[in-house]
């Protein structure tokens, strides 16, 4: 029997600012013009459907596109009742850019820049969200590992985010809410190019795998 690959059937909602070594590579300029104050919410952005990506396909760079910004995340998705139910390993790549208040969407919503994980795990199985700072997601291009990231290192974990996220917008059955990615210890993040191969893994989790390709003329 063929497998459907998952694809989110609602919003998918990214958060920035959200592992404490960006936090605080970012803490000094929080206070300048124009905003001369820390975010004392979450800081959203959203990744259109243009963007959803399956396991096990390729995602394109733009024509003129050399390299683009990889990040390993977990997306938790809304089941019928608004709470989370299950979350999924998800790839959010974007072209490289310095905006992060105003997090632009022609650098976030290039047609195929989410990979989406095969499946989505029940939190049940996991233990619920007060267990997921147990997981670390690994990051890994053509076989090399890149980066780790450990949810202990959350500004705000799961359960304090989905809280608050909840607390001004209605999450509807399907939507996902993705935990952050992390940078590297300069403030980088991973880049790849075509020809590399990107998976993504955590405990527990359905493997996430895309290779990138440059886009056809």
């Amino acid at each position: 029997m063929k497998h459907n690959p998952y694809l989110p059937v609602g919003t998918v909602y990214g958060t920035l600012l959200n592992f404490r070594r960006e936090h605080a590579l970012w803490a000094p300029r929080m206070n300048e013009a124009p905003y001369k104050a820390p975010p004392k919410a979450p800081v959203l952005y959203i990744k259109t459907a243009n963007t959803f990506t399956p396991h096990g396909q390729a995602i394109a760079l733009p024509r003129g596109i050399e390299a683009a910004e990889v990040g390993a995340s977990l997306g938790l998705v809304a089941g019928e009742d608004g709470q989370a139910v299950g979350c999924v390993l998800l790839n959010d790549v974007a072209l490289p850019h310095e905006s992060y208040y105003r997090p632009p969407v022609k650098f976030r919503c290039v047609d195929g820049f989410l990979g989406v994980g095969d499946a989505v795990r029940p939190l049940e199985e996991l233990g619920g969200l007060d267990t997921l700072p147990s997981l670390v997601l690994e990051l890994r291009v053509n076989g090399v590992m890149r980066q780790r990231s450990s949810l202990t290192e959350l500004v705000r974990d799961a359960a304090t985010l989905w809280t608050e996220v909840s607390g001004f917008q209605t999450l509807r059955p399907g939507d996902v809410l993705m935990l952050g990615t992390d940078c590297l210890d300069d403030g980088a993040r991973v880049l790849v190019h075509a020809g590399d191969a990107v998976e993504i893994t955590a405990q527990g989790l359905s493997p996430l795998v895309n290779h990138f390709v440059g886009e056809s003329a």
